[in-house]
C-alpha cells in the first residue's frame, strides 16, 4: 500500500527519515511599499505628511503600494509594516528651514521606555515589525521643515 501526503495550499513538507516535517510557506510581500504619512491637519505644517498621503493615495492607486493616512504613529502598524518590503513614512519637522525637504533611512531601534502612544516612532515600529512579526522592511522618512504648529486647517505657502 502506497503512503500520500495531502499538501495543502500555503504549506510545503519534506520527509526526513521517514518523519513529516510541515512549515507553512512564507508567501512574498502582500504590497511591495507603504506609505504613512502623519500628522494633525488641525496644526497648520504639521500635517504635511497627512495631507501628502492623501494625494499619493489617489496617484498610487493602481500601483502595488498601500498609503495609510493618520493622525500620529500607533503599534498597531507593526504588522502592515511586517507585510511590506519598502516603507516610507511622511512627517513635518522642527527643524531645519521651513519648506525644506529632508530624506534619510531608518532601521529599528527599540523604544526606552514602554509607553506606546505619542511616543511612536519609525524606528520603533520597525524594531516591533522584527520582534513580533519576524520582518521588517527597509524604510526611509520624508520630512519637511514646517514653519508653523500654530491652529490652523491648511498649510503655510512655504510648506
Amino acid at each position: 500500500m502506497k503512503k500520500s501526503v495531502v499538501r495543502s495550499p500555503g504549506f510545503r513538507s519534506n520527509m526526513d527519515s521517514g518523519k513529516l516535517k510541515v512549515a507553512l510557506r512564507t508567501t512574498e510581500a502582500r504590497f511591495r511599499t507603504l506609505i504613512i504619512g502623519y500628522g494633525n491637519p488641525l496644526r497648520s505644517d504639521d500635517a504635511f505628511g497627512w495631507h501628502a498621503s492623501r494625494l499619493l493615495a489617489t496617484v498610487l492607486a493602481d500601483r502595488n503600494v498601500e498609503v495609510i493616512t493618520c493622525h500620529q504613529l500607533t503599534p498597531e502598524l507593526a504588522e502592515q509594516l511586517s507585510r511590506c518590503r519598502r516603507a516610507v513614512f511622511i512627517d513635518a519637522d522642527a527643524e531645519g528651514k521651513p519648506g525644506e525637504i529632508h530624506r534619510r533611512a531608518v532601521g529599528p531601534l527599540a523604544p526606552k521606555t514602554s509607553s506606546f502612544t505619542h511616543t511612536c516612532t519609525p524606528s520603533g515600529l520597525l524594531a516591533s515589525a522584527k520582534q513580533l512579526y519576524g520582518r521588517r522592511p527597509r524604510a526611509i522618512v520624508i520630512t519637511v521643515s514646517a514653519l508653523s504648529f500654530e491652529f490652523a486647517d491648511a498649510l503655510s505657502p512655504v510648506v
